[in-house]
């Protein structure tokens, strides 16, 4: 092989790894962060009590209850959302020539078409 191909595929290969290197670095993430507050005395004693009865770590507990806050905080956003997007339909429906009281028709008359289902 001549020197000038060693030297060309070489470079292509450091490319190479330079690159997979840089793509691993943008998409790492640190593993946890930490989040420090002020508690009132009594309530940490509590906390940290009620788990140490479970046999849980304290840290442990407050993660789950910051996953069920968001998860339940994206839940009622979630609900929201569906709530007015459901009254803006609604009210589109409302106008008797709308395509949304066209759909409405379309889908109340399936649902009585369905033998034992009772829907109203």
């Amino acid at each position: 092989m001549p020197l000038a191909d060693y030297d060309q595929n070489k470079m292509q290969y450091v490319c190479v790894l330079h690159i997979i290197h840089n793509m691993q670095h943008k998409r790492s993430r640190p593993k946890a962060d930490s989040v420090n507050f002020r508690v009132d005395p009594d309530l940490k004693l509590a906390f940290t009590a009620a788990a140490d009865a479970d046999h849980r770590p304290a840290a442990q507990v407050l993660r789950e209850f910051m996953r069920v806050y968001v998860t339940r905080r994206e839940q009622r956003a979630f609900e929201s959302e569906a709530r007015r997007q459901s009254l803006i339909i609604a009210a589109a429906a409302a106008d008797p020539y709308s395509d949304e009281a066209a759909v409405m028709q379309d889908l109340e008359a399936a649902l009585d078409a369905q033998d034992g289902v009772e829907w109203r």
